[in-house]
């Protein structure tokens, strides 16, 4: 067993994270996450409504009895969600962790924190870990330029970023992009992380509630099938390759694109309905570089469980072999 700061902090027996995903991050994913020693979160927002998410939360809690967190990522919006009911939502159901994300988060920390609630914040640079260390936060996740999604302007990937934030960093950290197996766990700890977050690989096992199609692409996707998009608009975004991507990047190198001259392509409806009806090239889609080192739809335990007996294999096995006293 592999027991780091992580898995001591946050009483959990591996030191895996399934981060918040929109659209991904169900009870039905995290309850698995849960149950096979893992961490997992619940991404509040792809609940509609701060009753909806209480009654997620309920359903997780019948599948599992193992800790799991919820997610709460604070974006800019013309139209912001109603974040504090959000957030008295997560308090009210007896949450113990919160994964906060986006904007500074110090409102909802001083909250979660008044509350006993420990807290992990995803940060995509130094300078912002250590911001968010300052805030109070518990552990942060820090996220490299080959993660999906949202991997900042500074292009750092997690090679250097991970040991440059563990140098500054006094609290717990995860190291998040690019990590799927074993090898990136065992590098990960080497590097300096406490633990490693997952979002692509989870997306593409038995339990996670995407399309068997979306799955299946992913696994038939290499490293080179993403692009990322909004770069002009430095909010620049990792999304797996794909018709809509292209289209994307392509106005985007016409220049002086807006937001409103995508909007029609990114509507964050047309990535759900990517994951509900499986149609890779309906919408935009989050997905990262690790895409090719998926090569299997597994269970949730079966996944953990092999990174967990791989990784400790590569410790006590090749590691250890290449020691000369």
């Amino acid at each position: 067993m592999l027991k780091t700061r992580f898995t001591e902090t946050f009483g959990i027996q591996h030191p895996i994270v399934q981060g918040g995903m929109q659209w991904v991050g169900t009870a039905d994913l995290v309850s698995a996450v849960a149950n096979a020693g893992a961490l997992g979160f619940i991404t509040a927002l792809t609940q509609p409504t701060p009753e909806a998410l209480s009654k997620e939360i309920a359903r997780c809690r019948e599948m599992t009895d193992k800790p799991f967190g919820v997610n709460l990522t604070i974006l800019p919006a013309l139209k912001p969600p109603p974040y504090a009911e959000y957030r008295q939502a997560i308090i009210d159901a007896g949450i113990r962790i919160v994964e906060t994300a986006g904007n500074n988060p110090q409102e909802h920390i001083d909250e979660f924190k008044k509350h006993g609630i420990k807290v992990i914040h995803k940060c995509v640079a130094v300078r912002h870990a250590l911001k968010a260390e300052k805030l109070g936060v518990d552990a942060v996740s820090i996220d490299g330029f080959e993660c999906a999604g949202h991997p900042g302007e500074d292009d750092v990937p997690g090679l250097i970023l991970i040991p440059a934030t563990a140098n500054k960093l006094k609290i717990p950290m995860i190291a998040s992009g690019g990590f799927g197996d074993a090898r990136g766990l065992v590098a990960a700890l080497a590097l300096g992380a406490d633990g490693v977050n997952m979002g692509t690989r989870f997306m593409c096992t038995k339990e996670s509630p995407i399309h068997q199609n979306i799955k299946e692409q992913i696994v038939a996707n290499t490293e080179r099938d993403t692009d990322l998009i909004f770069r002009t608009l430095r909010n620049t975004s990792r999304v797996a390759r794909n018709a809509v991507s292209q289209e994307v990047v392509s106005i985007e190198a016409q220049g002086n694109a807006t937001i409103q001259d995508l909007a029609p392509l990114v509507s964050g409806q047309r990535g759900k309905v990517v994951y509900q009806e499986g149609d890779p090239n309906h919408g935009v889609w989050s997905a990262g570089q690790v895409q090719g080192l998926i090569d299997d739809i597994p269970a949730v335990g079966e996944l953990v469980a092999r990174i967990v007996r791989d990784a400790e294999q590569i410790i006590s096995g090749r590691l250890q072999g290449m020691l000369v006293k």
